[in-house]
């Protein structure tokens, strides 16, 4: 099967895999009121078999890497497995994990053995009391150790995803460039998105990401080049750091140009793009071996009708009413 490509010939080697929508973290941007499941009750999320199902098909059709998200991954009992499922796929050469970082000390080396290849951590803010305020849970220095924790397991870099917020964190780039001035940690600022349930944090607290990057510039940072696989990131570097600068910044024009990601839900829903519509429905091709041929050319079609660009800047959120409900 050729590689997934979509009416604007943008070819699609990335699936962000969620393995479920639960959260035990209360963020201000994604849940402020905890986590509550979305229609029913009692749900039951993608097993391991329908999972091993799933990234063969897209691994046959190109995909090279696969992020497992959330909610939080790691509230998977089977989470282990699951990276190890996903890793022994032919073809998947990536094998990402985006976690609130809580069991990221206590799991890291399990995880390593199992497979995964890369990390990124959410980290909001290097203020304990602050980091707690937006989060909802006092696991700051939990959190921290668990950073430690991965680099001591091997991995030669850890991505830390702070959400950019007004008034609250966009002051801080001064300490966290020092912070990152002597660790081998990629800083990735992602500027705030409006969802269905949080507009007016959105209205209150949006910055743009081009405040950070004419910071950087103006400090001598560097852009450097993009992997095909690899995220939406602008990533930035400088001689005298061992970390790096990521900025990802959905509201600029030529944002989704660049699309290389698919997206599919912790019930099995492909979604074309985060703030689209209702999702594609993939479960039923997930229940036998014999179903991957169907489930590919279902993939693979779908793709006609992937729009050119989201459209947040008409303030359109799609289905997307918080970012843990199809992974971020």
């Amino acid at each position: 099967m050729t590689q997934l490509t979509d009416a604007f010939a943008r070819r699609f080697y990335y699936l962000r895999l969620s393995v479920t929508d639960v959260c035990n973290f209360r963020c201000t941007y994604c849940l402020p009121d905890g986590y509550r499941p979305q229609g029913v009750t009692n749900k039951q999320f993608l097993t391991l078999a329908e999972i091993r199902r799933l990234t063969a098909a897209f691994a046959a059709a190109g995909t090279e890497k696969v992020r497992l998200t959330g909610g939080e991954p790691s509230l998977r009992r089977d989470f282990t497995d699951i990276i190890a499922t996903v890793a022994a796929t032919p073809g998947i050469s990536r094998v990402a994990v985006t976690t609130n970082g809580y069991r990221l000390a206590r799991e890291v080396a399990g995880w390593r053995d199992a497979g995964l290849t890369a990390i990124n951590v959410s980290m909001d803010s290097l203020d304990p009391r602050q980091f707690h305020a937006i989060t909802g849970q006092d696991r700051f220095h939990q959190v921290m150790a668990g950073i430690d924790a991965a680099l001591d397991a091997g991995y030669a870099t850890v991505k830390v995803n702070a959400v950019l917020m007004r008034d609250l964190n966009d002051r801080s780039l001064a300490r966290f460039l020092a912070w990152i001035k002597t660790r081998p940690i990629q800083l990735r600022f992602i500027e705030l998105m409006e969802t269905g349930e949080g507009g007016a944090l959105f209205r209150r607290h949006h910055l743009s990401g081009e405040v950070i990057r004419r910071e950087l510039i103006a400090q001598g940072w560097q852009l450097k080049p993009r992997g095909r696989s690899d995220g939406p990131a602008q990533v930035f570097g400088h001689p005298d750091y061992q970390g790096e600068v990521g900025l990802i910044m959905p509201y600029e024009p030529s944002f989704c140009a660049s699309c290389n990601r698919l997206r599919v839900s912790a019930l099995g829903n492909l979604h074309l793009c985060l703030f689209g519509e209702a999702g594609v429905p993939l479960r039923d091709l997930l229940a036998d071996d014999g179903q991957q041929a169907a489930l590919q050319a279902r993939i693979a079609d779908s793709l006609g009708q992937k729009k050119q660009t989201h459209f947040l800047h008409q303030g359109q959120t799609g289905i997307t009413q918080n970012l843990s409900f199809i992974g971020g």
